[in-house]
């Protein structure tokens, strides 16, 4: 595909989940250091994307605060994170035509990496890949990826005839860059799953905040 400068590439923060480990609600929402894992989320992207937006179902108005164009799945039944990039991809298509690329990236990720942006690009360039999925101590994350927008078309047909709902199966059909991240002071792609996670969210941002400094 023809190069794309990394600073043009805009992200999807997905929040579509029902957060059942948690007894329901927005995951993004919960605080950690006096912050929304959101807040830190997109402090994080920003500075990195074009432009974000939020994918989320229910009522949009709860995320007004944040200031982001807030998507719902146009796919039935909470069919999982493959929902949430497909809404993202049409919207881009329908919205932001010139874009080629789109970043994902779970909600309650709170330490996501600062080049995270330009070594998924750098990985899905120079191994020729059609897309690109972020890794650390062994394990891929493939909801935080770099996705062609050209493919939705194949992705709704994965999702609506197929009823696929895992992520590595579809990405499994394509050429795949995976660019891993060291887990040394901490891990970037921690993510809070359960409120016994929000605990270990408070150590961690405070290991976070003295490496920042």
């Amino acid at each position: 595909m023809t190069r794309v400068d990394p600073a043009q590439i805009p992200g999807v923060l997905l929040a579509g989940g029902l957060a059942r480990r948690m007894g329901g609600g927005d995951k993004p929402m919960r605080t950690i250091g006096g912050r929304t894992i959101l807040e830190r989320v997109i402090a994080r992207l920003k500075p990195q994307c074009s432009e974000l937006i939020l994918n989320a179902n229910g009522d949009p108005a709860r995320f007004a605060a944040f200031g982001l164009p807030v998507i719902a799945d146009t796919v039935k039944d909470f069919p999982g994170p493959l929902a949430g990039i497909l809404a993202a991809l049409d919207w881009f298509a329908a919205n932001r035509p010139e874009v080629a690329l789109v970043l994902s990236a779970a909600a309650d990720c709170p330490f996501l990496p600062r080049d995270l942006v330009a070594r998924l690009h750098r990985a899905l360039i120079d191994e020729k890949a059609q897309l690109a999925v972020a890794a650390s101590d062994g394990q891929s994350h493939p909801v935080i990826a770099l996705w062609r927008v050209d493919l939705r078309d194949e992705l709704r047909h994965a999702l609506v005839v197929e009823d696929m709902r895992k992520i590595d199966r579809w990405t499994a059909r394509y050429r795949l860059a995976t660019m891993a991240w060291p887990t040394t002071p901490l891990d970037p792609f921690f993510n809070a799953n359960t409120m016994d996670d929000i605990a270990e969210a408070e150590r961690l941002a405070a290991l976070d905040a003295a490496g920042a400094q």
